[in-house]
């Protein structure tokens, strides 16, 4: 059964992050270079949320504020809920839909281990998937 620590191990674990008084627009640049669509916000080394671009398009455009004006902490994501290197792909796909959203914490400990995106998680779904088929085409030729 593939777990999360299988995510991490292909993708890496290095956060990305921002502090909550970083303005939005700056937010945005560092997701834009980095090609990714969530930032951890952080202060010092304490996990407060997530920004993503959800939160962006939701929170500030829609509402016609300024991306240069706003803080990063007025809009960020913090109920979310998390998981461990040792929780299954499956369960992480039930928390992603459940909850309509796209990005989960890691966490080992009290530490942030990553961020998986349910891009991640649907990767390694096929990953899996390519893998079983691969194991049973093998096995069906061996008996031949």
């Amino acid at each position: 059964m593939k777990r999360v620590s299988d995510i991490l191990s292909r993708k890496g674990s290095h956060v990305i992050s921002v502090t909550p008084d970083t303005n939005v627009f700056d937010a945005l640049q560092l997701m834009a270079d980095q090609n990714i669509g969530s930032v951890a916000v952080m202060s010092n080394s304490t996990f407060l949320g997530i920004m993503t671009e959800r939160d962006y398009s939701r929170k500030v455009v829609l509402k016609g504020r300024s991306s240069s004006d706003t803080l990063v902490e007025d809009i960020m994501s913090t109920d979310l809920p998390y998981v461990t290197s040792l929780d299954t792909i499956e369960h992480c796909m039930q928390l992603l839909s459940n909850r309509h959203i796209r990005y989960l914490p890691v966490f080992d400990g009290d530490e942030i281990g990553g961020i998986i995106s349910i891009n991640d998680v649907v990767t390694e779904m096929i990953l899996s998937q390519k893998e079983t088929i691969s194991h049973l085409t093998d096995y069906l030729h061996s008996g031949m």
